[in-house]
């Protein structure tokens, strides 16, 4: 398969505008049905370029949440409840309406209505996930910078204690435990990264960002570093998560710490990105991982951070990624086997890694161990049939059993 090449210039790369004023401008609420009236963000015609300046300098902000919407006008409104209730005060919810043809933006504004200094509207033409955190992020305020699905909710203190665990390690990330939950039957699959885990530094490390879920909804990050972040020119059709922590990641070297807790729920529906992924997106999957890594060797990445890439594209592009397709009618000996060499060509440290093996797992725990041993059937060409038991067992327990 050809793709980018390793050797691409990273000249064309770009990061989010220093100044989202040249930008964006406050969104006016329009009549319903009607799809917005151009791509670039919009905001209140009240709100003049010397006011906005004002209120991006105003240090209040402990916590800005980003909320991306689209097509999810039955979710929203649970969702929002959950984050005015907040008892952490200081936050601003920036909501991205994303070109959502449903009434998303009438409820936004509704919610906006309610609550004016909290919530802040971007209105914009689709453009995917990706965009519309980039804007939100170039627009934040805020000390750090939380995220959270516009169909889950989080828990009354999801903000209040993140932002106090961040603040009290001065942390570049401070990350929770969440629950998965049906939401049609509201069964509880799983909760994640609620146990008590040892704190650590990027810079020192690095082989620990394994041990993190790849979705940005159960964490919040230092805002400088965030706004730091290189923006992609082949965005990632789906895995755009966690090439988002990769990419942020790279522009930090402290603490990442740990509360122990489940404070966000992650509702699981039928038809969600997780079980919908086509053979034809992964070449733009591929295309974004090769990108990422041309970011970190332009930036003098040190080779235990290039070692935690490879490793870290293992899990995504090894398992994670075909899981997705295990799902489809896609031929998935053939879909493993083309990740193998695309691993073994582009990513080929995860054969030797040192974050994937038996001396790395006996001191880090369990998820170390499930990709060590995902690794082995990798190895052995026996994924399709591993990830088809795994399937079978999840499905039939009704409990999800992360690997």
């Amino acid at each position: 398969m050809q793709s980018v090449s390793e050797a691409r210039s990273c000249s064309h790369l770009t990061r989010p505008s220093r100044n989202p004023l040249k930008e964006f401008v406050l969104c006016k609420r329009r009549p319903t049905g009607l799809a917005p009236r151009q791509t670039n963000v919009r905001y209140d015609d009240k709100t003049n370029a010397n006011a906005e300046e004002e209120r991006r300098m105003n240090n209040s902000i402990a916590l800005s949440i980003i909320v991306p919407c689209y097509k999810v006008e039955q979710y929203l409104p649970k969702c929002l409840a959950s984050l005015v209730g907040q008892t952490l005060q200081n936050i601003e919810i920036i909501c991205i309406n994303d070109g959502s043809p449903d009434h998303c933006i009438d409820i936004l504004c509704e919610w906006r209505e309610r609550y004016p200094g909290k919530i802040v509207i971007i209105d914009k033409s689709n453009e995917g996930v990706w965009r519309g955190r980039m804007n939100g992020i170039a627009l934040a305020r805020g000390e750090y910078i939380g995220f959270l699905d516009s169909d889950d909710y989080a828990e009354p203190d999801f903000a209040e204690r993140l932002y106090k665990a961040a603040k009290e390690a001065d942390a570049d990330v401070a990350v929770c435990g969440f629950s998965r939950i049906d939401l049609e039957t509201g069964h509880v699959l799983s909760r994640e990264m609620c146990d008590a885990r040892e704190p650590f530094t990027l810079a020192d490390e690095p082989g620990r960002i394994l041990e993190l879920n790849g979705a940005p909804w159960n964490k919040v990050f230092r805002a400088s570093a965030l706004k730091r972040m290189h923006n992609l020119e082949a965005v990632p059709p789906v895995l755009d998560d966690l090439v988002f922590h990769l990419l942020a990641y790279l522009e930090m070297n402290g603490t990442v710490t740990f509360v122990p807790a489940s404070l966000v729920n992650y509702m699981v529906r039928e038809g969600s990105i997780i079980t919908s992924v086509s053979d034809a997106q992964v070449a733009g999957v591929f295309a974004s991982f090769l990108e990422t890594k041309a970011l970190y060797k332009a930036a003098g990445a040190s080779e235990a951070r290039m070692q935690a890439l490879d490793a870290a594209a293992f899990i995504h592009l090894g398992i994670s990624l075909n899981y997705r397709l295990s799902y489809s009618d896609c031929n998935m000996r053939e879909a493993t086997e083309r990740s193998k060499r695309f691993l073994d060509e582009n990513f080929p440290r995860w054969r030797n890694s040192p974050f994937i093996c038996g001396r790395y797992a006996r001191l880090h725990g369990a998820s170390y161990r499930r990709t060590l041993i995902s690794s082995r059937m990798f190895r052995l060409g026996l994924m399709p049939q591993f990830l088809s038991t795994y399937r079978f067992v999840t499905e039939l327990a009704r409990f999800d059993i992360k690997w």
